[in-house]
């Protein structure tokens, strides 16, 4: 989907892929791309062909989705510590921080409330 940071997340995959990086994330990754790819060609901003393309372009991307015994409890204690109103990006926060690895967001709100306190959260600018 061409998004305002879609060059800079462009060029950051394509570093990580480059560096044989692995990829990781929450399986609920799966369930909010597919959404956005499905409401997308819903609102018609993208024909279904369109839709088809990005849904195979998302599977064909070899993302390790991980879900950890303790992930629950550790999303659910990230969305209360930084009070957000869902717990969706607290899933990312919990993996990170069971891993001990970056977690990479565009997402400001996200990186405002809980930036400062996690050194390994990277706002993607």
């Amino acid at each position: 989907m061409d998004e305002p940071d879609s060059a800079r997340a462009v060029e950051r995959w394509a570093g990580w892929i480059a560096d044989d990086t692995e990829i990781v994330a929450p399986y609920h990754l799966t369930f909010e791309v597919i959404s956005v790819i499905r409401n997308h060609v819903y609102r018609k901003n993208i024909t279904a062909e369109s839709g088809e393309l990005a849904f195979i372009a998302f599977l064909a991307q070899g993302i390790r989705l991980l879900h950890p015994e303790e992930l629950n409890h550790r999303a659910w204690d990230i969305s209360a510590r930084f009070n957000r109103t869902t717990a969706y990006d607290a899933f990312y926060l919990a993996l990170g921080d069971l891993l001990g690895c970056e977690v990479w967001t565009a997402d400001r709100r996200l990186y405002s409330a809980a930036g400062a306190s996690l050194a390994w959260l990277k706002l993607l600018n």
